[in-house]
């Protein structure tokens, strides 16, 4: 399936929503200082920081290359 290698204006949109989403999500967290809430969020961020390298490096994985 070449689903990320044919739609790379998609994967663009999908890399970048995702990139400032997970930064948003580990300032925000990083302000809640001595908070669990806090720490949950910036958790929530970094997963998201690495579902948009996972996309970024997904159409170069693969048998196909």
């Amino acid at each position: 399936m070449n689903f990320w290698k044919e739609h790379a204006s998609l994967r663009m949109i999908a890399i970048a929503g995702l990139f400032l989403a997970g930064l948003i999500l580990i300032i925000w967290g990083w302000t809640m200082t001595g908070k669990l809430a806090g720490l949950g969020i910036m958790i929530l961020g970094v997963i998201l920081l690495l579902t948009a390298l996972f996309i970024y490096n997904k159409p170069y994985t693969g048998s196909d290359r």
